[in-house]
């Protein structure tokens, strides 16, 4: 099962890095949002795929007993998601603003509008 979740996430880097090196500024979008993607499975998969109990120590005790769910990996992941979302959407007004403005999705075109 980890063997194929890097393979996943191999691929979900190598797929994000070519679409934001393309000179379309929507690919370039959808880029940043598979490289997101790609480093919360990253997160997910270095905090160990093991199915457990909840990260709950019975009274008494000073260890939990057994196998554990770690919760940081947990809320790493779902403030790298609610960041994520905001970048998106900066980036998804940013593009609409641009093509407002010079009518044109290519980056090299928007680069001869600088003054």
């Amino acid at each position: 099962m980890e063997s194929l979740m890097a393979v996943a996430i191999g691929v979900l880097f190598a797929a994000a890095i070519y679409m934001m090196l393309r000179r379309s500024i929507v690919k370039l979008v959808i880029g940043l949002m598979l490289l997101s993607n790609a480093a919360n499975l990253l997160i997910f998969s270095m905090a160990g795929m093991v199915r457990g109990v909840p990260p709950l120590i019975p009274e008494g005790l000073s260890t939990p007993q057994g196998a554990v769910a770690d919760p940081l990996p947990q809320a790493l992941v779902l403030t790298a998601i609610v960041i994520a979302f905001g970048v998106l959407s900066f980036a998804v007004v940013l593009v609409r603003r641009a093509w407002e403005v010079v009518r044109a999705d290519d980056l090299d075109r928007m680069k001869d509008t600088d003054t």
